[in-house]
C-alpha cells in the first residue's frame, strides 16, 4: 500500500528519521523534499505511518488500490484544480475592479476622514450644558465675521434638523484678545518678517505695510547694481508668473519653499536694486553713460599747459571744477560716469554713502518714533504724547536731526571754489557735546555755538521728562479717584451682539481692554516701582539707542562699498581676462571665462551678498526701527481650518 501527502520542507528530515525507525529501515524512496510517497507492507505498519503523519500535520491523500480508481482520482483532482483556477481568476478580476473604484474614491474618503477627525477634535474641546444636550464653545471671533458665523450656525441647525437653534452670545473677559492681520499673497511675506520679531499686540500699529517700501529700499541701498538687481528681479518674476504650478508650489525642498514664499519680497528687492544701481551708476561694476558727462576734458586741456611731455610723465590728470566750462552742473540722474575713471572715486563714494546712510537712518528712526503717536491716540493714552513722544522727538531732532541739517547745509552752502576752507561736520558735532568751539574749524553760520548749546540743553532736559513724566502722572492719577475708576466697567456689554460694534473691537473685550491694549491701567493695585523701573529701562534704551542706532545705519555705507568692490574685483580678476586675447583665441577663451564669471556672480554677489544685505536690512528694521514704537507681545488668532493637504 501507499500513503501520499504534503509536508513542510522544514519537517522533512525529522519526518524521515522517525519513519525509518518505525519501519525498521524498510522505508520507501521519497520523490521530493515536499511531496512524499511511502511503500509499506502490513496494515499495522500503515497505521503507524498514518499516526506519524498526523503528528507532523501532514496532508495525507487516499491512495486507491486499483489503477482505474487512481485514474479517476487524478481526473477529479485536475478538474478541481481547474475549477479553483477559474474561481481565483474571477475573484482577482472582481477585486481588481473593486480596487480600481476604491482608488478613484480614496482621496475623497481620506479628505472626509481627516475633516471628521479635525471636527471631532474641536468638538471634544467643547463643554456640555446642564442638560447634557448642547455643546458650549468659548472662542475668539473677529467682529467683521460675526454675521457670517451666525448665518453658518443657523444653516447648520436647519440642515441638521435640530430643535434648538445655535446662537452666539458675547461673554466678558479680561484677557487680551489675539491678533488677526488679514494678508494676501503679496503682503504675506512682509508680515512674516514682522511676525518673526514678535506678533503685534492687540490693535497695535502694524509695521508690515511700511516695511513693504522701507525693507526693499534699505536692502537696495546695500545691493545697488543694475545688473545684479535685474537678475534678482527676473528670477522673482519667473516665480510670480508661474506661481500656480504645482511643481513650484508643492516642492519638498525647504530652501526653495523659503524663496518661493518670499517671491514678491525678492521681486521688490530686485526692482529697488535696479533703481539704486542707476543712482550709483553701476552695472556689474561698470558705469553706464545714459547722459553726457557734465565734466569736459577738452575745456580743461584748452585752459592748461598739458604738453606731450607733461602727458607722458603724468598718467593721471586733474580736472579743476573752478575752471570755467570744466564742470557744467550736476549729472541729470545719479552719479556722473566719469567718476568711475577717477583715481579718487572711492574717496568720493565714501563721503557720499556715509552721509547718505546717516541721513536715511535718522529719517527712518524718526518715522518709527512718529508711528508711536497712533498707538498713544488709539489706546486713549494722551499723556504719552506729551510725556513720551514729545521728549523722544526733541532728543532725536535736537541732536541727530541737527546733524542732518549740518550735512545738507554744508552741501548747499559750500561749492568747489571754497571747498578747501569748508569746516568739518564731525568736529562741529563733537564740539557741540563739549560746549566748546574750535578755532581751526570755522563755523558754518553765525551764532552756531549758541544754537548748538540750546539744542544740547533741550536734549538733556527731555531726558528727565521722559524718565519721570509717565510714572508721576500715573501716581497722581491713581491718588485722585475719579468716577471712571469705580464706576461701571463698560456699557458696551449691554449692547446687542451685532449692533453698535466698532470695527476694531473684539467680540468679548471690554471697552477699557481696547483702550489700554489689553493692559488696563485701572487695576486695583499698581506697582509704581515696576512702572518706574520699566520707564527707566525705556529711557536708557532710547537715549543710548539713538546714538548706537545712528552708528548702526553706517552698515548701509559699508555693505554698499563692499558690494561695489567685490563686483569690481570679480570683473577685473575674471571677466577682463577674456578680452585680452586677440583674434580667435580671445573668443575661445571668453566662453569659459564668461561661464566662470556667471557662476561666481550668482554664487557670491547674488546669493552670499544678497543674503548678507537681507540680514542687515532685517536687523535695521527689527532693532533700529520697530523698537521705537512696536511691542510685539501679542499672539496670533488661530481659527479652525483644515490643513492645506486636506483641502477645502
Amino acid at each position: 500500500s501507499f500513503v501520499a501527502g504534503v509536508i513542510h520542507p522544514w519537517r522533512v528530515g525529522a519526518f524521515e528519521r522517525l519513519l525509518w525507525r518505525a519501519c525498521r529501515g524498510y522505508l520507501g524512496e521519497s520523490i521530493t523534499w515536499v511531496i512524499f510517497l511511502i511503500s509499506y507492507w502490513g496494515e499495522q505498519i500503515g497505521q503507524k505511518i498514518r499516526k506519524i503523519s498526523d503528528c507532523f500535520h501532514c496532508h495525507v491523500y487516499p491512495y486507491p488500490e486499483s489503477e482505474a480508481s487512481r485514474e479517476e482520482t487524478m481526473n477529479g483532482l485536475h478538474s478541481q484544480i481547474q475549477d479553483l483556477s477559474v474561481v481565483l481568476e474571477e475573484t482577482e478580476q472582481y477585486l481588481s475592479q473593486v480596487l480600481d473604484k476604491v482608488v478613484v474614491a480614496l482621496p475623497a474618503w481620506k479628505v472626509q476622514v481627516q475633516k471628521m477627525k479635525a471636527i471631532y477634535l474641536i468638538l471634544n474641546q467643547c463643554s456640555f450644558d446642564v442638560t447634557q444636550k448642547c455643546l458650549i464653545a468659548e472662542v475668539w471671533c473677529p467682529v467683521r465675521d460675526l454675521t457670517q458665523v451666525q448665518d453658518a450656525l443657523r444653516q447648520g441647525s436647519y440642515k441638521s434638523g435640530s430643535s434648538v437653534e445655535c446662537f452666539v452670545q458675547r461673554i466678558p473677559t479680561s484677557e487680551s484678545p489675539p491678533t488677526l492681520i488679514r494678508t494676501n499673497k503679496f503682503t504675506a511675506g512682509f508680515q512674516n518678517i514682522v511676525d518673526a520679531y514678535g506678533v503685534a499686540s492687540y490693535q497695535e500699529v502694524n509695521p508690515a505695510p511700511y516695511a513693504i517700501i522701507t525693507f526693499p529700499f534699505i536692502f537696495a541701498i546695500m545691493f545697488g547694481d543694475v545688473g545684479h538687481g535685474l537678475l534678482m528681479f527676473l528670477f522673482a518674476l519667473w516665480m510670480v508668473v508661474y506661481e500656480n504650478r504645482p511643481s513650484l508650489r508643492q516642492a519638498s525642498n525647504e530652501i526653495w519653499q523659503t524663496f518661493f514664499e518670499g517671491r514678491y519680497l525678492i521681486l521688490l528687492m530686485g526692482a529697488f536694486s535696479i533703481y539704486t544701481g542707476f543712482i550709483y551708476n553701476e552695472c556689474f561694476s561698470k558705469a553706464t553713460v545714459i547722459f553726457p558727462s557734465a565734466w569736459s576734458v577738452a575745456t580743461m586741456a584748452n585752459h592748461s599747459s598739458w604738453s606731450s611731455a607733461y602727458l607722458a610723465t603724468h598718467p593721471s590728470l586733474t580736472l579743476d571744477p573752478n575752471v570755467t566750462g570744466v564742470f557744467r552742473g550736476p549729472y541729470p540722474f545719479g552719479i556722473d560716469p566719469i567718476w568711475s575713471l577717477a583715481t579718487n572715486h572711492l574717496n568720493f563714494l565714501n563721503s557720499f554713502k556715509m552721509k547718505m546712510s546717516v541721513v536715511l537712518g535718522i529719517v527712518h528712526m524718526g518715522f518709527g518714533v512718529l508711528l508711536g503717536v497712533f498707538n498713544h491716540v488709539h489706546f486713549k493714552q494722551r499723556h504719552r504724547l506729551v510725556l513720551e513722544f514729545l521728549p523722544e522727538m526733541v532728543f532725536l531732532l535736537a541732536l541727530f536731526g541737527y546733524l542732518v541739517f549740518l550735512i545738507f547745509y554744508k552741501w548747499i552752502t559750500f561749492s568747489a571754489a571754497d571747498s578747501l576752507v569748508a569746516p568739518s561736520i564731525l568736529i562741529h558735532f563733537i564740539d557741540m557735546f563739549l560746549f566748546t568751539s574750535n578755532a581751526n574749524n570755522l563755523p558754518l553760520y553765525r551764532g552756531q555755538v549758541a544754537v548748538q548749546t540750546v539744542l544740547v540743553v533741550l536734549a538733556l532736559a527731555s531726558v528727565p521728562v521722559l524718565l519721570l513724566g509717565t510714572p508721576l502722572y500715573l501716581c497722581c492719577r491713581w491718588r485722585r479717584p475719579t468716577k471712571s475708576h469705580h464706576g461701571p466697567v463698560a456699557t458696551e456689554e449691554q449692547e446687542p451682539l451685532l449692533e453698535g460694534q466698532e470695527a476694531g473691537n473684539s467680540v468679548n473685550a471690554t471697552k477699557e481692554d481696547v483702550e489700554s491694549g489689553g493692559h488696563s491701567p485701572d487695576a486695583e493695585h499698581l506697582d509704581f516701582a515696576e512702572i518706574f523701573m520699566h520707564q527707566a529701562i525705556h529711557t536708557i534704551e532710547y537715549c543710548l539707542g539713538c546714538v548706537s542706532n545712528t552708528a548702526s545705519y553706517l552698515r548701509l555705507w559699508a555693505l554698499s562699498l563692499a558690494h561695489a568692490q567685490l563686483s569690481e574685483v570679480l570683473w577685473t580678476m575674471v571677466m577682463r581676462n577674456g578680452f585680452v586675447g586677440l583674434s580667435y583665441v580671445g573668443g575661445v577663451v571668453l566662453v569659459p571665462v564668461f561661464a566662470a564669471f556667471a557662476v561666481l556672480t550668482v554664487a557670491i554677489l547674488l546669493v552670499m551678498e544678497g543674503l548678507s544685505a537681507f540680514l542687515h536690512a532685517l536687523r535695521l528694521h527689527w532693532v533700529e526701527f520697530q523698537n521705537k514704537f512696536y511691542v510685539g507681545a501679542g499672539y496670533k488668532l488661530c481659527p479652525f481650518a483644515f490643513t492645506p493637504d486636506v483641502g477645502e
